[in-house]
């Protein structure tokens, strides 16, 4: 039995860089290295074939620890819900009226960098509150 050893989260979107920066930003990810021979990544965006550049872009977990995230261009936009999306764990052991405190200023961190605010789902039986939000391209995902 062989066992997966590291997984990328891929994004497809139409501004791969705009998007990947932007989850940097909420990941406290950081743009790879530059391949070596190029001084910057335009650099090396601009030796690809013109229909290559600026297509992808990355960001990494600087500790090693969380998934490589890839952005793709797609000429399609985005017409339906995710099917899988990113949880933000902004909240994790805090319960009730601490919770929403701690979800909602992590959300006005979020909307300063162009992420949308949806709308809070309240806790119930099971599940504490968590916030439903959209990242610069309308990509959902929930601040937990």
């Amino acid at each position: 039995m062989v066992s997966v050893k590291q997984v990328q989260v891929t994004f497809d979107c139409a501004e791969p860089e705009r998007v990947a920066r932007f989850w940097c930003e909420v990941l406290g990810y950081v743009v790879p290295p530059v391949p070596e021979g190029f001084a910057t990544w335009d650099d090396f965006d601009r030796s690809l074939p013109p229909e290559r550049q600026g297509a992808a872009f990355a960001c990494v977990d600087p500790s090693g620890v969380g998934p490589r995230l890839f952005f793709q261009r797609v000429p399609e936009g985005k017409v339906v819900k995710n099917r899988v999306h990113l949880d933000v764990r902004a909240g994790t052991g805090l319960v009730g009226e601490e919770r929403v405190a701690a979800l909602e200023a992590e959300c006005a961190r979020l909307v300063a960098l162009g992420a949308v605010r949806m709308h809070l789902l309240p806790a119930d039986d099971v599940n504490e509150s968590c916030l439903l939000m959209q990242d610069v391209e309308g990509n959902e995902f929930c601040l937990d």
